[in-house]
């Protein structure tokens, strides 16, 4: 997944070995799996040259990354077709998160 990141969150994310994430469309902080109990465990952190882009290996809880029940926040992919999907869908973000609004249509 991707993922945006505050001062805040990367502290913690350092600390407690818990991907936390900054929400730019909520405007709070977040623990990954505070509500869905897939946590990503954090096994390495790497910088890249410019100190501004961080990526995290993660152990992934639970077995889905995204909010939208999938293994994976990147499975769309474009082909000659146009929009295909092929994830495989790890649990119904209906019955994890009720009628929440969540972001992710084109």
């Amino acid at each position: 997944m991707l993922g945006y990141m505050n001062k805040h969150s990367l502290r913690d994310t350092i600390e407690k070995k818990l991907a936390s994430y900054w929400s730019r469309s909520r405007k709070k902080y977040w623990v990954k799996g505070e509500t869905s109990g897939h946590t990503q465990e954090v096994k390495e952190i790497r910088f890249d040259c410019d100190l501004d882009c961080v990526l995290i290996k993660v152990k992934q809880h639970g077995g889905a990354a995204c909010h939208t029940g999938m293994r994976s926040c990147f499975y769309r992919r474009l082909d000659e077709n146009g929009l295909a999907e092929d994830g495989v869908r790890v649990f119904d973000p209906e019955e994890v998160y009720g009628n929440q609004e969540r972001h992710g249509t084109l």
